[in-house]
């Protein structure tokens, strides 16, 4: 009778199920209200697979890929699609590395995975889509400085995501 694709069935009890959840909400207010930014992300959940190239080898973080959607303090100086300045500190390194850690567990959609004296590092998963982005925070006591890299799992384009978000923390990290 009907030819249909296994995507296009997915696709059709997908739109249905949509549809009709939208219809039984009482407004759109009460749609957006009831529905949370985390159940949306595991619904469509792009999340990829844990890099293991993570972590702090012989003084540097891992170099950023060829794709323009990864930053990193540690790249070479004329790469200016990949290279952010590190994070200064005005204060001792070990009270700048535990505060840069309180402002990672304030931001909402960010979950720290490794904790150490000299290495940080947090998932940050988009709201709607559920993309991860791996960030890493490095206490370089050579440079008295807190190397930064920040990467996105998937994709080419960040559409600029990782910059924005390093210098969104650097701004409430910087006194």
């Amino acid at each position: 009778m009907y030819n249909l694709s296994p995507v296009k069935v997915l696709t059709l009890c997908f739109s249905v199920t949509l549809a009709i959840w939208c219809y039984l909400s009482p407004t759109p207010a009460a749609f957006a209200a009831e529905i949370s930014p985390n159940a949306i992300a595991s619904i469509f959940s792009f999340s990829g697979e844990r890099p293991d190239n993570l972590g702090v080898s012989m003084g540097k973080l891992s170099p950023c890929p060829t794709s323009p959607n990864c930053v990193s303090s540690q790249a070479e100086e004329t790469d200016n699609k990949h290279k952010i300045e590190p994070l200064q500190y005005e204060f001792s390194a070990k009270k700048a590395f535990t505060h840069l850690k309180e402002i990672i567990e304030e931001i909402d959609n960010a979950k720290v995975i490794k904790s150490e004296a000299h290495y940080l590092y947090a998932e940050f998963t988009s709201s709607l889509m559920g993309y991860v982005d791996d960030v890493e925070f490095f206490l370089d006591r050579k440079s008295d400085v807190i190397q930064v890299r920040s990467a996105s799992r998937l994709g080419q384009s960040d559409l600029g995501v990782n910059r924005k978000r390093i210098e969104e923390i650097r701004s409430k990290f910087t006194p």
